[in-house]
């Protein structure tokens, strides 16, 4: 996946789905289940139970144009392996050396970003778009306050963010959010996957689906 193409599908998909689970199998159950409820973006992040093996397994069961991710990237060896496994993006919880990294590997990066001297330094290092977090610091009056000096900028709101607020980040130029207790409940730990089909997951997923539809 080129940085155009990773772009491109934060701005149609509008929503990045966040698994961070303690039980591999569920986990992977929970990244199927979005997908296949419409939910094209999903990043696993690496402090769940066999991360990598949750997107290596989720790559190849969805085929090679799912866009599945790496998340809570932060050495150049996690990005080395997160590349290994097939990831089709990275996102990091802050500035480090992984966003270089992942840049020299040809994986689009989201780095995390608070502030506006760190925004500029994701920039510098070579992030494809911004992860303001924890979003839930400044809420949407830091998102419109950091687009005064960095209007350009493709900020994703990550960190306590639910449907409605989902909407207010969006209305407020944020190009995506990212999603994900209020999406994902306890399904990748288990909880969801003793109900036939994930229906809960499903109901959560369709209901985010309502409200931040894809945009053609």
């Amino acid at each position: 996946m080129t940085e155009d193409d990773f772009l491109s599908a934060l701005r149609s998909q509008r929503l990045l789905a966040i698994v961070r689970g303690s039980d591999a199998d569920a986990s992977l159950d929970t990244v199927l289940t979005l997908v296949r409820s419409g939910i094209g973006l999903v990043e696993v992040s690496l402090t769940g139970a066999d991360a990598l093996g949750v997107v290596e397994r989720a790559r190849a069961a969805l085929g090679p144009d799912a866009i599945v991710g790496a998340g809570t990237v932060l050495t150049t060896e996690d990005a080395r392996r997160a590349a290994d496994a097939g990831a089709a993006f990275a996102v990091t919880p802050g500035v480090t050396d992984a966003v270089a990294a992942c840049r020299g590997l040809g994986l689009p990066v989201l780095a995390g970003a608070l502030t506006p001297t760190e925004v500029a330094a994701a920039l510098t290092e070579g992030a494809t778009a911004v992860k303001l977090f924890p979003a839930s610091l400044g809420g949407v009056a830091h998102l419109r306050a950091l687009r005064a000096p960095f209007p350009d900028v493709p900020f994703v709101p990550v960190g306590g963010i639910d449907a409605d607020a989902a909407r207010a980040y969006l209305a407020a130029g944020a190009l995506a959010v990212g999603v994900g207790s209020p999406l994902i409940g306890d399904a990748a730990d288990g909880g969801d996957a003793a109900t036939a089909g994930h229906e809960a997951l499903v109901g959560r997923a369709a209901r985010f689906r309502r409200l931040v539809p894809v945009e053609s």
